[in-house]
C-alpha cells in the first residue's frame, strides 16, 4: 500500500500530544486587540485541546502520521 497524504491545511494548525490529544492555538488574536480585554487576549495565548471524539477521530484521519 502506498503512502497516506497528511492534509496540509490542518497539519499547519493542529498537532498531536504525546498521548494521542490534538492541541491547537485559539483564534481570534491577530488583530484588533484593542477592541478586547487583557484578560481576554491573555487566555488567548493558550494551546486548547480538542475533547470531542468525533472530531478528534475526524482530525486523526487528516493527521496520519501525526505531524
Amino acid at each position: 500500500m502506498g503512502k497516506l497524504k497528511t492534509k496540509k491545511g490542518v497539519a499547519k494548525r493542529f498537532k498531536l500530544t504525546k498521548k494521542g490529544k490534538i492541541k491547537y492555538s485559539a483564534g481570534g488574536k491577530s488583530h484588533l486587540g484593542t477592541g478586547k480585554a487583557t484578560k481576554r487576549k491573555r487566555s488567548l495565548r493558550k494551546r486548547r485541546v480538542i475533547r470531542g471524539s468525533k472530531e478528534r477521530s475526524f482530525l486523526k484521519s487528516m493527521l496520519p502520521y501525526g505531524k
